[in-house]
């Protein structure tokens, strides 16, 4: 089956002290998406930036805004964030105690709802809420940090996934963040991967506009 391919380019990677420049690179760009990770210092070992910043990307693009809050108790800000301008709040099974609930209300907000999931959690707990999520994103390395190496166990989940996906007769789509490059992306496809998530990959290049149409072909 031929299924779309979307590029979401992290802004984790991106320079901060010219970020307007990157997202008008970004606007350029073939990429459809745009991955903004929120972290909270506490879920993850590492703090990122928070609603100001997705207010000012917002300003500067009408790209598809991809959020995924890497937070312990994301459901207070589904309201905010659809405030700032996200079009896909993502949030991990590991911090939501009640995934139904906050699935419901981040498409009550009007966005997209996606559910993450960190390299030791397996794909089958999600059987019985798959139904609810527009996405499903597979963390492919520890998160926290970019520029970390693959974790090839990922190949074997993403194929779990989408034979669970199309049991289901769903549309569910599958999203893969971390260690992503030409050769990960390409076998990511192969296995049923929809949306490639890239970082350092895309942003440390000389031509990041080239290599994202690199991951559109791989």
């Amino acid at each position: 089956m031929n299924r779309k391919r979307i590029i979401s380019p992290s802004l984790l990677s991106a320079d901060f002290l010219h970020l307007a420049d990157d997202v008008a690179m970004l606007n350029r760009s073939k990429a459809e998406w745009l991955h903004l990770d929120i972290m909270d210092g506490v879920f993850v070992p590492n703090i990122s930036f928070g609603v100001p910043v997705v207010k000012a990307v917002r300003s500067m693009t009408s790209k598809f805004l991809d959020v995924h809050l890497m937070i312990v108790d994301p459901t207070p800000y589904i309201s905010v964030f659809k405030s700032a301008g996200a079009d896909m709040l993502t949030v991990h099974y590991e911090t939501c105690s009640h995934l139904h609930r906050t699935l419901t209300a981040i498409k009550e907000q009007g966005m997209k709802a996606g559910i993450a999931l960190n390299p030791h959690t397996p794909v089958a707990l999600l059987k019985d809420i798959l139904r609810e999520a527009d996405m499903v994103l597979l963390m492919s390395v520890n998160p926290g940090f970019g520029g970390q190496k693959f974790i090839e166990r990922t190949y074997d989940k993403v194929k779990e996934l989408r034979e669970m996906i199309d049991a289901q007769e769903l549309n569910t789509l599958i999203q893969v963040d971390g260690g992503v490059n030409e050769k990960t992306g390409a076998q990511l496809i192969s296995c049923g991967v929809d949306v490639l998530v890239a970082g350092n990959y895309v942003f440390a290049a000389e031509n990041p506009e080239e290599r994202i149409e690199t991951l559109l072909s791989c």
